[in-house]
């Protein structure tokens, strides 16, 4: 039996010699979370005890067994040629917690183990070093060494407002509960609570249905969240399920909340799916056979925005709630989605609007202040927009830009932190925090089975988690190493309080070639690891 320590961005595949350099030390702040990696390769079926030393260290540091997932769909034909793999296969994605120090090696393949080094302030300052055993059941060993210094300084709580979209209808349909049953609510904080805790401070809130990712005429389960009363003309409205969903994500530690589009998805022409109360019987009033600009659907959210706002106001969320119109309306939807703009801005006067939209003619246009551009084509919108936010999604694999695809280098995913630094970008959007439909929502997938939403889109794009037995998500690699980069950034505002921005950029750029941009960046694991240590020294 032999093992490896590898840093967190190596990814380990099971039929294939680890090709990271080896990993001996490292440097983390006192409240952080730092990770390295295992890989154990062994003649024989074993099971293992994995045992740390010091004791100390025993109840700070998180196991995981890395599992292969399948990707059919690894990526699209156009692509760059920054990715470990292009074709289908089995990739190690699939965080699986290690209890009591048990696990398993398959004779003649590579296996990996994730840890998490989580000193939650606890461990003081200072120098230590950590000794990982693996002991077989047949009694051979193996154990690596890791130099930890822990420095005399705090992360700052990051003030990068990230989204990854929580599907809260894709939690009802894989664990097969009531939509807003106590087990639905349940489950619904576990998942919330698990994306806090990895970066996302700004949870997608469904006033009503999301109208995202549907087919048109099409329907996702309902997890409106907003009771709506209707009387004729007029309409009254219950907000008991939204402050119980605020309380939630409160207790959950969630900043922020991004109400659901109020237009549908790719031009805003319809309506989303609201359902309503209407002579004691519930009843669909407004949806895809609804004209986004009718009179009938301007009148209901009239009503709507005052009585949300008098909510909001009552429970003091001003400043902590953020609108969408529709997501990524293309340039022949200008003139309608400037409409649907121009209401919004007039009903939700003073707060913030947001939309994924990457055609710079809506800025030319002034339609919309605050627009979230796709990675690879923020170019034009840096310095000419009041915020700088970005997104990823299926189509981002050209040009080098991070995304967090099952088949790309983890240092693709985490050096997004250390570009939004440098950018001063505010936000940050992906789609996919669970999202375990088909395209388009036809149908339910088996996210271990089916990584790619049934070879629509990369394998990786449409999740970072998984459903774990008992309600309780399973992570993924990708999900830890995009924490590490939310992480980076954070480190570099701390720098940044002592040094100011300039500074800190040219320690970042410091021996580059050429300056860092959302394109350009060494694509070399240790370039990023030294850096880390670097700015923590600094």
């Amino acid at each position: 039996m032999k093992c490896y320590a590898l840093s967190s961005l190596c990814k380990v595949f099971s039929n294939e010699e680890p090709q990271g350099k080896p990993f001996s030390s490292m440097t983390m702040l006192l409240n952080e979370r730092s990770s390295f990696q295992a890989a154990v390769f062994s003649q024989n079926d074993e099971r293992l005890t994995i045992s740390i030393s010091p004791k100390l260290f025993e109840k700070y540091i998180n196991i995981f067994s890395i599992e292969d997932i399948h990707g059919d769909l690894v990526c699209y034909e156009k692509h760059d040629d920054y990715f470990l793999r292009v074709n289908a296969g089995e990739y190690p994605d699939l965080l699986r917690p290690v209890i009591g120090g048990q696990a398993f090696v398959i004779a003649g393949s590579w296996k990996s183990f994730w840890f998490e080094l989580d000193p939650c302030s606890k461990v003081k300052a200072g120098k230590y070093q950590i000794e990982i055993s693996f002991t077989s059941s047949n009694k051979q060993n193996a154990s690596f060494k890791i130099d930890v210094e822990i420095i005399n300084a705090l992360l700052p709580d990051s003030d990068l407002i990230c989204t990854n979209w929580l599907h809260t209808d894709c939690l009802s349909t894989w664990y097969d509960v009531e939509v807003f049953s106590d087990e639905y609510w349940r489950i619904t904080e576990n998942f919330v609570r698990a994306a806090v805790r990895h970066g996302i401070n700004f949870i997608l809130t469904p006033l009503f249905t999301p109208p995202l990712d549907t087919k048109v005429g099409g329907e996702r389960p309902t997890v409106q969240l907003v009771k709506v009363y209707k009387n004729g003309e007029n309409y009254s409205f219950g907000f008991e399920k939204l402050e119980k969903w605020v309380n939630m994500c409160d207790r959950c530690g969630v900043k922020l909340f991004e109400m659901s589009h109020l237009f549908t998805q790719w031009g805003a022409k319809c309506a989303p799916n609201i359902i309503a109360q209407v002579d004691n019987k519930e009843k669909r009033i407004f949806g895809w056979n609804t004209r986004a600009g009718g009179r009938k659907y301007i009148e209901f959210l009239t009503q709507f925005s005052q009585a949300l706002i008098e909510f909001i106001d009552a429970h003091s969320l001003r400043e902590r709630c953020i609108f969408h119109v529709s997501d990524e309306p293309g340039k022949a939807s200008l003139a309608t989605y400037k409409k649907r703009c121009s209401l919004m801005l007039e009903l939700f006067k003073g707060f913030r609007i947001i939309d994924a939209l990457s055609d710079f003619s809506f800025i030319e246009k002034g339609v919309c202040s605050t627009p979230i551009p796709a990675i690879d084509r923020i170019e034009p919108f840096i310095g000419n927009v009041d915020e700088l936010w970005t997104y990823y999604c299926c189509g981002q694999q050209t040009d080098y830009v991070s995304n967090k695809f099952f088949a790309m280098p983890s240092l693709r995913n985490r050096i997004l932190g250390v570009q939004m630094y440098k950018h001063n970008v505010k936000g940050f959007l992906q789609w996919g925090y669970n999202f375990w439909y088909s395209r388009l929502s036809e149908y339910c997938i088996n996210p271990f089975e089916v990584s790619d939403a049934d070879k629509n889109f990369p394998s990786g794009d449409a999740f970072s988690v998984y459903p774990g037995e008992g309600g309780e998500p399973l992570l993924s690699l990708r999900l830890k190493v995009f924490y590490d980069g939310i992480q980076d950034y954070s480190a570099l505002k701390l720098l940044e309080s002592y040094l100011g921005h300039d500074e800190t950029v040219r320690i970042i750029e410091d021996g580059l070639s050429t300056p860092l941009t959302f394109s350009e960046y060494p694509k070399n694991d240790e370039w990023l690891v030294s850096l880390r240590d670097c700015i923590n020294r600094k």
